[in-house]
């Protein structure tokens, strides 16, 4: 029988199931009497809620620890028979251990492709969708495991106490069980025919359920007023489940309700499945849906400048200003207070440190970090992953203006940011009487994996973007026209190629710690405070030959 099959009927926390998960998802050819010794014994050593149980057996079986190698007699002793085909587990042994996962969430599990995403994301894989495409693509053959279950598996080879494990399961329902109600068509609030039709339910997460659990989005209780307006609720999902636009991704399964309740008296409910998140206001029943990612610490716009915070935020302000009033985790309507409505919007505090996030045109705001000219750079911070919500600070007054500048000059993201870092990896003036700059590296984190950094040069009347950086060493240059001598006050730059006299120049800047080296149609290149500027070769004009820039130590 394929092991999606039985698999795919089973809660996520069955014994058995989650065996055959970490069976597959384990490194190495081996024996496969090992294999499921060591399956069994991580199993047995791992509790917790079914989701959260399920997501750590994954994170043992990816890269098992020598303790769990060692010591398997009991389990081996248990091990039942017949064991699976070789086959499936030799293939995945070549597959990186992500990829193994999405393969058997897919294809044990049988997991539907946002709830793989929203697993992968738990366990700190990089670009997950990216990973998904790869185990759909990865050539493994059907996984197979015996039928019926062996009454071995069913159970953990050494037994706990019945009653401490029935009591503490009674006690994680009550607080972190998700609420499903299966009555009138399958819908916690009320059901109807076209949410049943496309056999969509509506759940709640349990409203103190965070405290207990990890910091997910999948945690956020239901908030509002009109939470238990069955009929309004019902609109809302019914309204979602018959939108037609997009039928690759039709909706089936559950969509969380985040809020129920009167935004300045318009009724607005906000509900979410797998990284899209619905807004259904009345009268009307218009309904807005936008990818926004499942970034568990990012408030969710509800409207008139309100924001509906994560549980676990104690508290608002705005950046450099005073404190903003909340009720039952919505603010008070705040408003960016650039020229176009595009910064940092909210100064937050909570479990999940002291954060600002800001408005940065896309569906949620994004957490916002910044790093000063004082910076040094340092081999060991990523490129690629966004830092942990729990370590962001704070922006300072000189971050909140420095943001405030950058968050207008930024084109829109085409996908949902989680993140966005602004690193003033350079500050001086420029040469020739020029006017102070700044060089900016800005690298953003995308829901889902994935990032990507980009560099500006800012002076005080415009700004250049200069190309990609890397967010670890930032180094960046651009041709660059000094002003007239003539015309002091006039400020030319490499838009205004027509200007006279043409006194051409390659600038490049690194941060603290590097030194900027380029080599190309250059003349007399010299580097002062990390400064380099050279001479056109081509006097009179941009040379159109291309320029070759690295960061070296000094």
């Amino acid at each position: 029988m394929p092991a999606e099959g039985r698999a795919n009927s089973a809660a996520p926390g069955v014994h058995g199931d989650l065996v055959w998960l970490a069976y597959f998802v384990l490194p190495g050819k081996g024996k496969r009497t090992y294999r499921l010794a060591m399956a069994r014994r991580i199993v047995d050593r791992t509790g917790g809620p079914p989701e959260r149980r399920r997501s750590r057996v994954l994170r043992k079986a990816m890269r098992p620890s020598r303790r769990s190698q060692t010591g398997l007699g009991p389990w081996l002793r248990a091990v039942p028979a017949p064991l699976p085909d070789p086959a499936p587990t030799d293939a995945l042994a070549r597959l990186e251990a992500p990829v193994r996962v999405a393969w058997v969430l897919l294809n044990v599990a049988g997991l539907p492709g946002y709830r793989v995403h929203d697993e992968l994301v738990s366990l700190r894989v990089r670009d997950p969708w990216k990973v998904i495409e790869a185990a759909e693509a990865a050539p493994i053959p059907d996984a197979t495991v015996p039928d019926p279950l062996p009454a071995a598996l069913r159970r953990p080879v050494r037994r706990r106490p019945v009653v401490p494990i029935a009591a503490a399961a009674a006690l994680t329902a009550t607080l972190v069980g998700v609420l499903v109600v299966t009555e009138n068509g399958g819908s916690l609030m009320g059901g109807s025919r076209p949410a049943a039709a496309g056999n969509l339910r509506l759940v709640a997460a349990a409203p103190g359920g965070w405290a207990q659990g990890p910091h997910r989005l999948d945690a956020w209780p239901a908030r509002g007023e009109l939470v238990r307006d069955r009929a309004f609720t019902t609109r809302a999902l019914n309204a979602w489940a018959a939108r037609g636009d997009d039928p690759q991704r039709r909706l089936r399964g559950d969509a969380q309700l985040l809020y129920a309740g009167r935004v300045d008296g318009t009724p607005v409910a906000i509900l979410r499945h797998g990284d899209r998140v619905a807004r259904y206001t009345e009268p009307g029943g218009a309904l807005e849906v936008r990818t926004a990612g499942a970034e568990a610490t990012a408030p969710l716009a509800l409207g008139g400048g309100r924001y509906l915070l994560s549980p676990w935020d104690a508290g608002a302000t705005v950046p450099g200003g005073g404190p903003v009033e909340v009720r039952d985790g919505v603010t008070a309507p705040v408003a960016v207070r650039t020229r176009c409505g595009r910064g940092p919007v909210l100064d937050l505090r909570g479990t999940a440190g002291h954060r600002t996030v800001g408005d940065l045109g896309g569906a949620r705001p994004v957490v916002l970090a910044y790093r000063p000219p004082t910076h040094h750079a340092a081999a060991s911070e990523s490129a690629s992953e966004p830092v942990p919500a729990s370590h962001a600070a704070h922006l300072d007054a000189a971050g909140i203006r420095f943001w405030e500048r950058l968050g207008c000059l930024l084109p829109q993201p085409a996908r949902p940011v989680i993140q966005a870092m602004a690193w003033d990896f350079w500050s001086g003036r420029l040469p020739h009487d020029g006017a102070r700059a700044d060089w900016a590296c800005t690298r953003l984190a995308f829901a889902g994996g994935g990032t990507t950094a980009q560099s500006t040069l800012l002076d005080e009347r415009s700004e250049h973007a200069t190309g990609w950086c890397d967010d670890r060493r930032p180094v960046a240059g651009t041709w660059w026209q000094a002003p007239d001598p003539h015309t002091p006050e006039q400020h030319t730059s490499a838009q205004h190629a027509s200007a006279q006299p043409a006194r051409w120049y390659y600038l490049a800047a690194a941060a603290r710690g590097l030194r900027p080296h380029a080599e190309g149609p250059l003349r007399g290149a010299k580097v002062a405070g990390r400064l380099l500027v050279a001479r056109s070769a081509e006097a009179g004009r941009r040379p159109d030959a291309p320029v070759a820039l690295t960061a070296r130590t000094g």
